[in-house]
């Protein structure tokens, strides 16, 4: 994964949910949809002193996945025998293998900047993803495709700054919802598609504020919102 390869993700993804080109760099992206997630942040490999990424920084020595897999070709990461006669020498001996491996991986492809990624494709600077494909700035996400900024959430195609939802498509700041559809500005609302601004209903279309409104009112007060996202 590249700059090149996540602006076109990230082009792809705002023109799906807002039917605009993107006007955002990647990192303006970052800041804008992004701003208060934990995702991993740029370390040093304390083997070879190369910039790595880890979804914590709380640990004080890393090692990359790859220089990791290298040390235990070479030595299965043992050392040699030596006294241990207080814990003292124990947590000595033990600092001089204990890292914390960054950039991991398993079964992925195309990921840069991220940390703990599982049977995903295309993932840049996110942490904690599963089975998913082309994912921007995102953090503990599964079997979804297509996101930005998205946290703790499920099944979520095209979309942007979703947390703690699932089955959500094609929109923009969902929070604790589901079957949420073509929609802005959603929480705690279940199978609603075409709405903004709406708490706690279910079953609804067209509506603005929890108030229902004609389709051609919506898409009119929709145009006003989006230009609004942009400028804000």
């Amino acid at each position: 994964m590249d700059t090149t390869k996540a602006k076109e993700i990230l082009d792809t993804v705002m023109g799906a949910v807002f039917g605009y080109q993107n006007p955002y760099s990647l990192e303006q992206a970052m800041q804008k949809f992004a701003f208060d997630l934990s995702l991993p942040q740029q370390v040093q490999d304390a083997v070879t002193n190369q910039p790595t990424w880890a979804s914590s920084v709380n640990p004080s020595r890393f090692v990359s996945l790859e220089n990791m897999r290298k040390i235990n070709a070479d030595s299965e990461w043992m050392i040699d025998k030596k006294p241990l006669s207080s814990i003292e020498d124990i947590l000595q001996a033990w600092t001089e293998t204990n890292y914390t491996t960054t950039e991991r991986q398993i079964e992925s492809e195309n990921v840069a900047e991220s940390d703990s990624i599982n049977n995903s494709e295309n993932v840049y600077r996110s942490a904690m993803i599963r089975r998913s494909k082309n994912v921007l700035f995102s953090r503990s996400c599964i079997d979804s495709e297509f996101i930005v900024g998205c946290s703790e959430s499920q099944t979520t195609t095209f979309s942007i700054r979703v947390e703690d939802s699932q089955l959500t498509s094609n929109s923009f700041n969902v929070i604790w919802s589901a079957k949420v559809t073509n929609s802005f500005f959603i929480q705690d609302c279940y199978d609603v598609m075409d709405c903004m601004f709406c708490s706690h209903i279910g079953g609804k279309r067209f509506c603005i504020a929890n108030m229902q409104f004609t389709e051609e009112e919506y898409y009119k007060i929709k145009d006003i919102v989006v230009r609004w996202i942009f400028n804000s």
